[in-house]
């Protein structure tokens, strides 16, 4: 399995691929592989933060983090993650968080947001936003809003979290 960043040759197989992973997930909107392609589009967007997973010339994963903000320092936001249904359970994911993990403190990002699975995301690290100061701009579980503190010397962070328009949360 290669992990690499993403290319505009690239976006139909991560479209499908996103797609694919979210039909049949328990969580999602339906719309998640348009919001990949919104994203991409936007003022948040960082390309070398956009990757895939391919296995033998297919696209089996993708990530992505959109640069959001929390008063004034820039953070990530981690969404979507996306590995198709026959390649899960098989350490995709993993790969695609670690290596973003490891490019987002090459690019000097000290925090990484995201809402999801506490069971999947703590295995990487992430704990509840509020343990570091950051808050969700909605109500949701404490468990679910959480946050990944990239760099030991992070600063301090103190806010509500301000999200990629695209995202759709104001």
């Amino acid at each position: 399995m290669l992990i690499r960043r993403e290319n505009e040759s690239d976006y139909e197989k991560v479209y499908d691929a996103v797609k694919a992973s979210f039909e049949s997930a328990e969580h999602a909107d339906g719309n998640e592989q348009e919001l990949v392609n919104a994203l991409r589009n936007g003022d948040s967007y960082i390309p070398e933060l956009s990757l895939v997973a391919e296995e033998e010339g297919n696209i089996v994963g993708h990530i992505m983090f959109t640069k959001a903000w929390v008063g004034d320092m820039p953070v990530l936001a981690l969404a979507p993650l996306s590995v198709v249904p026959e390649y899960q359970r098989k350490g995709i994911g993993s790969a695609l968080i670690k290596e973003g993990h490891r490019v987002s403190v090459c690019l000097g990002f000290s925090y990484s947001v995201v809402l999801g699975s506490e069971n999947y995301y703590s295995r990487y690290g992430y704990v509840p936003a509020d343990i570091f100061g950051i808050q969700a701009p909605f109500d949701v579980p404490r468990e679910k809003f959480m946050a990944y503190k990239l760099k030991k010397d992070a600063p301090e962070v103190c806010g509500t979290i301000r999200y990629a328009r695209e995202f759709g949360i104001t």
